[in-house]
């Protein structure tokens, strides 16, 4: 079936250079970075000199001044060779737009450039010990002591932890107050905590950060001070609906493994494939995996247009990263006992999927959210 998106040549010409890319550049290295629990410093300056870095930025900012369907197609693109570590959405879409929005010109000067170069990794620090979904909750303070501030707290579950060298921090400039500041690599009193063991997304470094009297000029803070709660609230839209757009990317992925080895395995004399049970099991996902993209499409058409809502991207994102973790299961259940090894791309792509319904807003959060836009 024909998308609702109308890609143009150019969108289609850069789409063939970023497959090339990711096939070239990801794919044959994903297994030892997920050793290293870390992805290279210079794959992401590769990115950059490719221009897969924060395309949407103005020219004047080292950006290439494209559209939104840019970046849907880097993650769309990331995503099909099975890309779970080397998180350039993140980077991209979720980081990036705080700064190319919020951040004045001086600032738009000083930190764009490096980020659409790789010369600067992003990472957003909101999430603490004590605060996740309940953001007001945080006790990361930022102490104004006129032409600076002096920051003292803890962050974790922050990805790109490690490699970051730009965090975009929310900060409580007073009791019912929230800012964002920008607290750079090489700050006295900013430390890195160990890199996270998780039990999927092995290459993509997730820390813990620590925050001791660390001082950050006023000229780093983002926005107005006192509206970095609004900023984050604005902003989850976009973050939700790429994560929505990447799960139907890895949820198709999960397809075609399956496929391939249902149609090789032989079992009882005939392919398993053709068990009517198996049969009737990947035609419910393959249907319902294309009901999910027309929406997803859709929502990005209205991200395009200004008139995506905040509860169509929660409906989005829950869904879609739902059904990524559900087929995934499913198919992981038809390889028996080879869907348990992780020689199986397939058990990576069950431990990857975990945590889609996870962060950016749990499932539970999405419903909320949407169930309060029916007026409930």
């Amino acid at each position: 079936m024909e998308r609702i998106i109308k890609f143009t040549d150019e969108h289609n010409q850069f789409r063939e250079m970023a497959r090339k890319f990711f096939e070239a550049e990801v794919k044959p290295y994903h297994e030892q970075w997920e050793k290293d629990h870390i992805v290279p410093r210079e794959t992401w300056k590769k990115a950059g000199q490719n221009g897969l870095l924060c395309p949407d930025f103005p020219e004047e900012y080292g950006g290439s001044g494209a559209d939104f369907l840019y970046n849907a197609i880097i993650i769309e693109e990331s995503a099909k060779v099975g890309n779970s570590g080397f998180f350039l959405s993140l980077h991209n879409d979720i980081i990036a737009p705080y700064i190319s929005e919020y951040a004045n010109d001086e600032q738009k000067k000083r930190w764009m450039p490096g980020c659409a170069s790789g010369d600067h990794i992003l990472a957003i620090a909101m999430t603490e010990p004590n605060a996740g979904s309940d953001l007001k909750g945080i006790r990361t303070v930022a102490e104004d002591k006129g032409d600076h501030f002096i920051v003292n707290g803890q962050k974790t579950f922050i990805s790109n932890g490690q490699l970051a060298t730009l965090v975009i921090t929310a900060v409580k400039t007073s009791e019912d107050a929230m800012s964002l500041v920008m607290v750079e690599a090489g700050m006295p009193g900013f430390e890195r905590g160990r890199n996270l063991d998780k039990i999927g997304l092995k290459a993509q470094d997730t820390s813990e950060l620590h925050f001791t009297d660390v001082k950050v000029p006023k000229e780093n803070l983002i926005g107005k001070k006192g509206q970095g709660f609004r900023y984050l609230m604005q902003k989850l839209a976009k973050e939700r609906l790429a994560l929505a757009l990447s799960a139907v990317e890895a949820t198709q992925l999960v397809q075609n493994i399956t496929l391939k080895y249902i149609k090789e395995r032989q079992a009882f004399g005939k392919q398993i494939g053709s068990f009517q049970h198996i049969k009737f099991k990947m035609a419910e996902m393959a249907t319902e995996l294309a009901m999910c993209r027309v929406f997803c499409d859709q929502a990005t058409l209205a991200l395009m247009n200004g008139t995506l809502q905040t509860a169509e991207a929660s409906m989005a994102k829950w869904y879609s990263t739902e059904m990524q973790k559900r087929h995934t299961d499913e198919c992981l259940q038809f390889f028996g006992g080879y869907g348990y090894m992780m020689e199986y791309p397939i058990a990576r792509a069950f431990l990857d999927a975990r945590v889609q319904t996870i962060y950016a807003g749990t499932t539970e959060i999405m419903k909320e959210i949407i169930g309060r836009s029916l007026g409930l």
